[in-house]
């Protein structure tokens, strides 16, 4: 029966001239071009969608039913990681909860300590969830001249001495800016301009890695202004200048420990709060994507009130970030000036002298770290810092010459979300008249990050 339908159709085409012939192979071969056309627009639109290209089918149009079904299904799943706000602008929770178990030998100061203690102690060891971190994370919409802004609120459980769970929140940093293309305007609370890099650690998380030995930490109330420019192609520049409010909180060297009045200063002793210049210059340089070196200068100015004399302080920082290899790289940063004791580094930046005279500790310190991830999920950290005050400007048996601080950590990411890490670190406090302490320190920690 095929047969004779196949001669059926063929017998009006024994009539057809060369001319038809050709007109119909034509539009054989236009038709064939409009099919491979046709293939290559839906291996296109299959790689868009993340399809193999060989497999993705020519899927007809979704009705109306499953339009609306597909929309419910991403709002749902939308609605599980985005927070809002009652103005609706997005805000993002994050953080991390951290477990620490740590043991140290004797001279320690407490579960966390920056010094050793001056006389012997019992060995200290335990266990706290206290460094856990509460973020949030807030973007808002753009403003004058295409300005973005946004901001963020981090906060830790670090502002008390119970383990037990009675510890009062504290607030970290914050900060609210606007961010336009090549520049920013900030105000909140976080480092200094001047010293913003840290060490590495999940030990040392309620105060910075180094403190006290060369790491200036502090974070301060401060409004800053960054403008950013590119010098070519590879290399760019940052120029940072803020000004901040100081925490003028320690001990006086020959004076004791203030008495807060009440009203902000401090019965004979510092003014507990005053403002300072700061500044930072940024040169980076990128070899490649892994490869780069950023270098900066920085600088601060203020004044210290002490029994209503002025005491000047005055410090010249630099920062760095190298990173020669792509597994590798070395980060750190030095001081030298007078006065440093309000940014964090060791209570003792002003001495009276026997006459009365409030006089500035000279100090000059840095730190830096080694960090080398060989891929994979491993991580080590290798750091070292150091604070030496001129042992010309202290007075008393106790005052420290000299603080240094070394540590290792090893840090494995169990999961996409979670890090082990096991730190080693060991003080050495130099006391003017007691000589050397030592304190050694081990911990494990736990991070789950969010």
């Amino acid at each position: 029966m095929g047969k004779w339908l196949l001669v059926f159709f063929a017998i009006p085409l024994w009539g057809q001239s060369a001319a038809d012939w050709k007109t119909v192979l034509d539009r054989l071969d236009k038709l064939e071009r409009e099919n491979v056309e046709l293939r290559e627009q839906v291996k296109t639109l299959a790689v868009r969608l993340g399809e193999p290209a060989a497999t993705a089918p020519a899927a007809p149009t979704p009705t109306l039913e499953e339009r609306v079904a597909i929309q419910e299904e991403r709002t749902s799943e939308q609605a599980q990681v985005k927070v809002e706000s009652t103005h609706r602008f997005p805000i993002r929770l994050t953080g991390m909860a951290l477990f620490n178990t740590y043991f140290s030998g004797p001279n320690a100061s407490g579960d966390i300590f920056t010094t050793a203690s001056p006389t012997p102690s019992r060995n200290i060891g335990g266990a706290t969830f206290r460094q856990s971190i509460i973020g949030l994370e807030y973007f808002g919409p753009t403003t004058f001249g295409g300005g973005q802004i946004r901001g963020s609120l981090f906060m830790d459980f670090f502002g008390g001495f119970n383990d037990n769970g009675s510890n009062p929140l504290r607030i970290r940093t914050a900060n609210l800016e606007i961010d336009w293309k090549t520049r920013t305007f900030a105000v909140g609370i976080e480092k200094a301009i001047f010293a913003p890099r840290e060490p590495t650690s999940l030990a040392t998380v309620g105060v910075s890695p180094l403190t006290s030995a060369g790491n200036l930490w502090r974070w301060q109330p401060q409004v800053r202004f960054e403008q950013r420019m590119a010098v070519s192609d590879a290399t760019d520049f940052t120029a940072q200048v803020g000004l901040i409010q100081t925490a003028e909180d320690s001990t006086v060297n020959g004076l004791g420990t203030p008495v807060y009045d009440g009203r902000g200063g401090l019965e004979g002793g510092f003014e507990r709060r005053r403002p300072g210049l700061e500044g930072r210059f940024e040169v980076a340089h990128r070899f490649s994507d892994k490869r780069r070196i950023e270098i900066a200068p920085g600088f601060h100015v203020s004044d210290s009130h002490v029994l209503d004399i002025t005491v000047p302080s005055r410090i010249f920082s630099g920062d760095w970030l190298i990173a020669p290899f792509p597994k590798l790289e070395f980060t750190g940063a030095f001081f030298k000036g007078e006065n440093v004791q309000h940014l964090g580094a060791l209570r003792q930046g002003v001495t009276i002298l026997p006459n009365g005279q409030p006089i500035p500790v000279h100090s000059i310190g840095g730190w830096g770290q080694l960090a080398f991830n060989p891929g994979g999920k491993l991580m080590f950290h290798l750091m070292a810092g150091v604070h030496d005050d001129r042992s010309s400007d202290l007075v008393g048996a106790e005052r420290i010459g000299q603080n240094r601080i070394g540590a290792a950590n090893i840090m494995y990411r169990l999961a996409p979300n979670v890090v082990g890490s096991f730190e080693f670190m060991n003080v050495r406090t130099n006391y003017l008249g007691l000589g050397w302490r030592l304190q050694n320190r081990f911990d494990l920690g736990l991070a789950y990050q969010f």
